[in-house]
């Protein structure tokens, strides 16, 4: 393995979604700036395994790399449109949310015209040089070269991961698989007699869907179990949707933390809830099946937790619940389990080296300024900034592909000093703040 002389840089922003996409897309039009972006895959995919035919993106076009920001950006999805030859269709369609392929197509395209990103470019480990005040970023390329790369500013864009709650990790991976993988995992789906959705949200609707579609073509017996009080609805009112702008942000910033975790649990329906679409969806589904006969059973459930998972001695898989309102313990039989059990951050093993330098809450949660920037101990010059790592300190609206440019203009304004990009100054008609209060 040969290792390269370290190459100098503004920036090495590490892991390739669409937040660190569109950091590299507003930066490639800021003069004098050097951002490298590093992926460890070979390519650009995004949620491939519930890319389904017709799934379709919760928010707008608008809501792409830059246009929030920079809305004449030759990045934007109006100029993949264009470029793509599709804008006019687009424009007659008078549907403004784009499919899921569309959209990582769209990613796809940017990444392509971004020499910023560079696939196959698996980080080893980060270190902190005090003398020189940079970060060294050592690196493994695709073809085995080592490499190190030296910038003052990080940027940790490397997402979530699929989480899997203690109560199902025992159960073999045959007999278990995450909403992540359902697609991937098709042929163990079609086999199994009964399938049981644990977990709502929007990834948990659409694979009932999915589910309630083979089971009117005769396919597998469908549960669906959640905890959550109903199935609820995604709260996309207008006004309520205020609660996700950058004005709110701010006021939600300002707050001592344990107001913010207080908040982060009343507004779960900002992220754990279902599109209205998808809810009408499954309704006419069970709809449907009161005109078919001989069908496997269909189940839908609420307020159910799963407590333990087991196999019993036929092999099936076993798992044992409560009834919420009531305390009461049952047992559920099916074959195969779907976890639509969300993601957690995921805690990179490449920044061990500098772990002692990153400051934590009382509950071990990094300390995130106002810019989106990890307070660091005392000494270090270099910045660290964290994209949809900030839920407990911005609010639920972190993981939202909406704030995504408004938060890369913040890093960039920060990171060169000056304003790169103009910040929505108005961003809510709802004043947060007490009376007069600055």
């Amino acid at each position: 393995m040969t290792e390269l002389t370290a190459t100098e840089h503004d920036v090495v922003a590490i892991g390739c979604g669409p937040f660190n996409l569109g950091l590299a897309a507003l930066a490639s039009t800021v003069d004098d700036l050097d951002l490298v972006v590093l992926e460890e895959e070979p390519e650009l995919t995004w949620h491939r395994g519930m890319m389904f035919g017709d799934a379709s993106m919760q928010v707008n076009f608008l809501a792409d790399l830059v246009t929030l920001v920079a809305p004449s950006h030759p990045l934007s999805f109006l100029a993949y449109l264009h470029d793509m030859d599709r804008l006019y269709t687009f424009t007659v369609r008078e549907n403004f949310f784009p499919s899921r392929r569309e959209y990582e197509d769209y990613l796809r395209w940017a990444a392509s015209k971004l020499p910023s990103v560079r696939f196959s470019h698996h980080v080893d480990e980060v270190e902190w040089d005090a003398a020189a005040e940079q970060f060294t970023v050592r690196v493994t390329r695709g073809d085995g070269t080592a490499l190190r790369l030296r910038a003052r500013n990080l940027v940790l864009g490397i997402g979530t991961a699929p989480y899997l709650p203690d109560a199902l990790k025992s159960l073999p991976s045959e007999r278990v698989l995450h909403t992540s993988d359902y697609l991937h995992r098709a042929a163990d789906v079609a086999a199994a007699g009964k399938v049981t959705v644990v977990g709502s949200g929007q990834s948990g609707a659409e694979v009932t869907i999915d589910l309630l579609n083979r089971n009117l073509d005769g396919g597998p017996a469908v549960s669906w179990l959640t905890r959550t009080t109903s199935f609820a609805p995604l709260d996309y009112t207008k006004m309520n949707l205020e609660l996700t702008t950058p004005a709110y942000m701010h006021y939600f910033h300002s707050l001592p933390q344990d107001t913010r975790d207080r908040l982060i649990g009343e507004q779960w329906q900002f992220y754990k809830g279902i599109s209205t679409d998808t809810l009408e969806e499954v309704h006419e589904l069970l709809y449907r099946r009161q005109l078919e006969h001989q069908l496997a059973e269909v189940e839908l459930r609420f307020g159910i937790s799963v407590e333990s998972a087991g196999t019993d001695a036929a092999g099936r898989t076993v798992l044992t619940c409560r009834h919420r309102d009531t305390g009461q313990l049952f047992e559920h039989t099916t074959d195969l389990v779907v976890a639509a059990t969300g993601y957690r951050n995921r805690p990179p093993s490449f920044l061990k080296p500098v772990e002692e330098l990153l400051l934590r809450d009382e509950q071990g949660r990094h300390r995130v300024r106002l810019d989106h920037s990890l307070e660091l101990a005392d000494g270090v010059a270099g910045r660290v900034f964290v994209a949809n790592a900030e839920i407990h300190s911005h609010g639920v609206s972190a993981p939202n592909l909406d704030i995504g440019a408004v938060r890369n203009a913040a890093i960039l304004n920060t990171i060169t000093g000056r304003e790169a990009y103009r910040l929505p100054k108005r961003s809510a008609f709802t004043s947060f703040e007490a009376p007069g209060r600055a």
